[in-house]
Formats: structure tokens, C-alpha cells, sequence
């Protein structure tokens, strides 16, 4: 990497472009997917933290507190249901992770975050490490029996509460609370990655969290930061590059210096459109039922006005036939009665 003046975007759409890069180790939170509609965890006023008054919590971080959970499981799945995948689309942040792993430098992405849209980007899943677990797996929080996505999301849509079907102990996705260790795979993969990496990027993260806040602070290579604020020890060395701002606007910039815009367009789109086909299957299913439902609703209120129709009817011809039968009875009495006068 040229050593000559401070490093930016453009330095490093160099040093990566042109061989000086092949291992990319990405290192990201939940700012990476505020675009795709999830909150992230600490911005003042619109985080996840502060919009959980709602559940009654003794205090925010509970929700993801093993033990709070054994005592309150419904605080936990009131928030999964709102934010259990499938219901968010991978950001551009999301699709560039695909674009590193195309251009067969990306090592592996280290991410804090639950929502797996670095999978449904189209990263293969040996790539990508969930330091703080996720939704992809669920299992019993006793015995550690599994139970299966579809059971789970099930039982979920029910508003009911997941429990083991062995033991009958509360399950939950393998996703890391407080109290918890993280996942076997993210110590053993992290030294070698770490050591193996000749650029780092970090996107979208307070750094509070640790040990994933020391992981930056851990390697000796260059590194671009893309997030609103500075964290960490980004800044104290003379190859950092700091992009502030949104975290799509920046890694747009640095696929367009890369020459790697057009391709992450295309990513970008092509699971955007696929996303957009989903939810227009959703909505003209939706769209259907409301016309079945109006249909039956004007069948109905036809047959009933057809039979209120036939039963009027029905009266008037009983009144009639019943009218006509007064009227032959009057007759009848009138030339019986002059019959006996003659």
C-alpha cells in the first residue's frame, strides 16, 4: 500500500485492485442493516434499546439475558417475531460482501448481527461467522434438543411460547444472550483469520460489545471504517481510512472506485427484485382472498336477497290462494244463503 500522504477511498480502491489484497476479513453490525428497516441497538430515540418500553423490561439489555428469559420468554418472542428473517432484504452493504467473495478475496465476515442477510446476499455460509448467533438454528436452552425452523415459526405465528418436545424446557434460537459463550466457530476461526488478513474492513458497529469491540484493535494491516462516529482506535494509525456516514453511501463509493459498481448494482437489484416478486406474490395472494372473501360476502347477500325474494313471493301467493279461498267461501255462502231463500 503506498505510504505516501493520508490514506483514502481512492488509496485503497488502489491497494485492492491492483494485488495488493487477497484476504479480506469484514467485520460489521447492526448499523449495516438499518437500511434494510432493522434497528440497530444504541442510536438515541430510534435504536432497539429505546423502543422496548413496550415490553416492561427492568432494563433494556434484559431481552437478550439468559436468566430474564428462563423467568419472561414472552419479552424475548414479542421482538423475534418482529425481526425473525424473511421479512428484510440485504442492503448494498449486504450485496458488496457478495462482490469481495466473486472477486475471491473475501476471508470471512465476522458479523454481530442476528438478521443472516449476509446469506441471503448470496454469501456462502463457511464465509460468514455469527459472533452473537443467530436465527439459522434453535434448540432447547436444557436439554439442547434442536428444533426446526419451521416448528419454531410456527409455534411463533401462534403467539405461543417454543418448548422442547423431549423435556418440555423453553427453546430458542441459537442466538448468543448475555450470560452466554459465543459460538465454538468464532474462536476457532478468528486467530488465523486475523493473522491471514491484508486489509480489515468495519462497518456499522459502536465497538462496545466485546471481545468482538477488540477484534479491529487485533491486526497490523490497513483498515476502512464505514459508520456514523469514529470507534474504537480508528484514526491513531497512519493507514486507517475513516468514512463517515451512511453505511451504503460509503461502500458505494468504494465499489465505484473499485470499478466494481455496475456488478454491485447488479447484485443489489437482482435480490431486490427477487424480494419485490415475493412481496408482490404476498400481496395479490392477499389481494385474492379479499376478492374471494368479497365474492362469497356478495354471493351471500345475493342468496339472502334472492331468498328474502322467493319468500316474499311465497307469501303473496299463500295470501292470494288464501284471499282466494275467502273469496269462493263468500261466494259459496252467498248462493247457499239465496238457494234457501227460494
Amino acid at each position: 500500500m503506498p505510504s505516501n500522504g493520508k490514506p483514502d477511498l481512492s488509496t485503497m480502491a488502489d491497494y485492492i485492485t491492483k494485488g495488493g489484497v487477497s484476504s479480506v476479513v469484514v467485520m460489521v453490525g447492526a448499523g449495516i442493516s438499518t437500511a434494510a428497516g432493522i434497528p440497530d441497538f444504541r442510536s438515541p430515540k430510534t435504536g432497539l434499546y429505546h423502543n422496548l418500553s413496550r415490553l416492561k423490561l427492568p432494563y433494556a439489555e434484559a431481552v437478550f439475558d439468559i436468566d430474564y428469559f428462563r423467568k419472561q420468554p414472552e419479552a424475548f418472542y414479542t421482538l423475534a417475531q418482529e425481526l425473525y428473517p424473511g421479512k428484510f432484504k440485504p442492503t448494498l452493504f449486504h450485496s458488496f460482501l457478495k462482490v469481495l467473495e466473486e472477486k475471491g478475496i473475501l476471508r470471512r465476515v465476522y458479523t454481530q448481527n442476528i438478521d443472516t442477510l449476509e446469506e441471503i446476499a448470496g454469501v456462502e455460509a463457511d464465509k460468514v461467522v455469527y459472533a452473537h448467533g443467530s436465527f439459522a438454528e434453535n434448540h432447547c436452552i436444557d436439554c439442547h434438543a434442536e428444533m426446526s425452523k419451521e416448528d419454531l415459526r410456527e409455534i411463533m405465528e401462534k403467539d405461543d411460547i417454543p418448548r422442547c418436545k423431549k423435556c418440555k424446557g423453553l427453546v430458542k434460537p441459537d442466538i448468543v444472550f448475555f450470560g452466554e459463550n459465543l459460538p465454538a466457530r468464532f474462536f476457532k476461526l478468528l486467530d488465523n483469520d486475523l493473522s491471514a488478513a491484508d486489509l480489515v474492513i468495519v462497518a456499522g458497529t459502536s465497538l462496545q460489545v466485546h471481545p468482538f469491540a477488540s477484534l479491529p484493535s487485533q491486526v497490523s494491516c490497513p483498515r476502512i471504517l464505514f459508520n456514523l462516529e469514529a470507534v474504537g482506535d480508528f484514526g491513531r494509525r497512519k493507514t486507517d481510512v475513516i468514512r463517515l456516514g451512511a453505511c451504503d453511501e460509503g461502500i458505494r463509493d468504494l465499489a465505484d472506485q473499485c470499478g466494481w459498481g455496475k456488478r454491485l448494482t447488479e447484485l443489489w437489484e437482482s435480490k431486490s427484485k427477487k424480494w419485490k416478486s415475493v412481496e408482490e406474490e404476498e400481496e395479490a395472494g392477499a389481494k385474492t382472498q379479499k376478492e374471494v372473501l368479497k365474492a362469497v360476502n356478495q354471493e351471500a347477500k345475493e342468496e339472502k336477497i334472492d331468498g328474502e325474494d322467493k319468500e316474499s313471493k311465497e307469501v303473496e301467493k299463500i295470501t292470494e290462494q288464501i284471499s282466494g279461498i275467502e273469496i269462493a267461501d263468500e261466494t259459496s255462502s252467498k248462493e247457499t244463503s239465496s238457494k234457501s231463500k227460494v
